[in-house]
């Protein structure tokens, strides 16, 4: 897996530099500031970035909003120190994969990495049931309300959403929105990932039921 990171602490990336030392995980390309992240990581295309939201100029929110359209094919994981609610669903809504904060271990920040081409989730526990009972407290006048999911999803996930629950084949996708079947592979994995559901079928299911 190839990792680029992105914290304006150079102590910082040499210790998440070395966490993630693996036969199987190189770190690819660094960034101080999200302005730098913008312009390398459409070069470098990583299959992760890891990025902070506390960053000198634009913050890792309004990157991970920039960087998500433009990178389909790469997870987008937090990593901060900031707990905030708000935070973490706004990073989502963005495009986030993932939301780690800095008081992971060095072990347990490798395995979340990992973890991302098994299709798991990078987020502790608490925070997932954050998005869970965002999503629930949503969707309590008329089931699953579209309004939460819009809050999770980015736009292009919601548009595959959409397409998805009528019915449409990856391929009939990826054509009614001149993008490749390989992005809507990356999109529908995302969108299930942020849903909290097994499979296509459940997110159509869910998406009619709002």
């Amino acid at each position: 897996m190839r990792v680029m990171l992105v914290d304006d602490h150079a102590l910082v990336r040499s210790a998440i530099r070395q966490a993630l030392e693996a036969s199987d995980v190189t770190v690819v390309g660094e960034a101080s500031s999200a302005e730098e992240a913008l312009e390398l990581a459409p070069r470098m295309r990583p299959d992760l970035i890891l990025l902070d939201i506390d960053l000198p100029g634009l913050s890792g929110i309004e990157a991970v909003r920039e960087l998500a359209p433009r990178l389909p094919g790469t997870h987008i994981v937090m990593l901060t120190v900031s707990t905030d609610r708000r935070d973490l669903l706004t990073a989502m809504r963005h495009g986030a994969s993932g939301y780690l904060t800095k008081d992971l271990t060095g072990d347990a920040l490798l395995r979340a990495v990992r973890g991302l081409r098994h299709g798991d989730l990078p987020m502790s526990r608490s925070h997932a049931a954050v998005v869970v009972e965002h999503l629930a407290r949503g969707g309590t006048a008329s089931g699953t309300d579209a309004d939460a999911v819009a809050d999770l999803l980015s736009a292009r996930e919601r548009e595959v959403l959409r397409l998805l629950a009528e019915g449409m084949t990856d391929r009939e996708i990826a054509g009614g929105l001149s993008i490749s079947p390989r992005t809507v592979e990356s999109h529908v994995s995302s969108l299930l990932r942020k849903l909290g559901v097994r499979n296509r079928a459940e997110a159509a299911q869910r998406y009619r039921a709002r």
